[in-house]
């Protein structure tokens, strides 16, 4: 029952992040790398403002603007300076690194001792798994909601048609930059929750996790297959618990655990590509027919 509740826990915490890189990657239709370095800049200030006194709750929302900031960074080169979406994403998650060290003083902070969100609701695993599902659930109903609003509708026919939003008068770039803003955001607030549920924040604890929410995503939409919007938020949170349950079996089995990151890559490569295994697999069928 621990085992399975860890588990759970942990997939809530990273389902944040995949929701962060939900928004830009389906909803926007945006190539977005940024994610890798807002996570890490999430956890360092939120270790940072913790170790001097800063409450949690007010250390994870001080974490969210700041990856705003990261995200306003990535929209205005692409936006401003026209750079490739996928460049400028890379360009700030790189600078983010030299940030995150600044931030800390060093490659890592220790927050063993030092009051947290889940020291604060008991420090158990079940606190850790109702404050994932309590922060899971309020960033489902706000995006469910903010992406039912004239803005939200707006940035959601910039990913599906940026074109026919500009012959339209819109102006797409600002939708941008506030997608942006808002997933960046997200992936702070887990990035900081993460921090505080290891014990400390490391420079290069967001390395790979872009893989990471990416697998979450494509896992979920396997599973439930909805136009609902809500429903394919809550898809994300599954598929992301869903991943951590693979991950624990994979384990179990004798993985090395360094092994792991490429496993996630081979993972979320065949899931990424089924679409296209499946056409081609009814194009030979068809041709067999025929």
């Amino acid at each position: 029952m621990n085992i399975l509740i860890s588990t759970c826990s942990q997939g809530l915490i990273y389902a944040i992040l995949a929701l962060g890189v939900y928004i830009t990657f389906r909803v926007l239709n945006f190539a977005d790398m940024t994610a890798e370095g807002s996570l890490t800049l999430g956890g360092s200030t939120c270790a940072i403002l913790i170790s001097n006194g800063v409450d949690p709750i007010s250390s994870v929302l001080i974490s969210s603007m700041v990856g705003a900031i990261a995200g306003l960074a990535t929209a205005l080169l692409h936006t401003t300076l026209k750079m490739q979406e996928i460049l400028a994403g890379i360009l700030t998650m790189i600078s983010l690194y030299s940030i995150n060290l600044r931030i800390m003083g060093k490659a890592n902070v220790s927050l063993i001792g030092k009051n947290t969100i889940f020291k604060m609701v008991g420090n158990t695993q079940i606190s850790s798994f109702l404050v994932g599902l309590v922060i899971c659930s309020l960033l489902l109903l706000g995006l469910t909601w903010f992406f039912k609003t004239q803005i939200g509708l707006a940035i959601r026919a910039t990913g599906d048609n940026e074109q026919m939003m500009r012959a339209q008068g819109a102006n797409t770039n600002l939708k941008k930059i506030l997608a942006l803003m808002i997933s960046n955001s997200i992936c702070a607030i887990s990035g900081a929750l993460i921090s505080q549920s290891q014990g400390y924040s490391d420079v290069n604890m967001g390395t790979g996790t872009i893989v990471i929410a990416l697998a979450s995503i494509v896992i979920g939409e396997a599973l439930l297959q909805k136009d609902s919007f809500i429903v394919k938020l809550i898809s994300v949170v599954f598929g992301s618990i869903c991943y951590r349950f693979i991950i624990f079996l994979v384990l179990t089995l004798g993985m090395n655990p360094s092994d792991l990151k490429l496993f996630t890559a081979i993972l979320a490569a065949v899931l990424l590509s089924l679409p296209n295994i499946k056409k081609v697999i009814k194009r030979g069928v068809k041709n067999v027919g025929n």
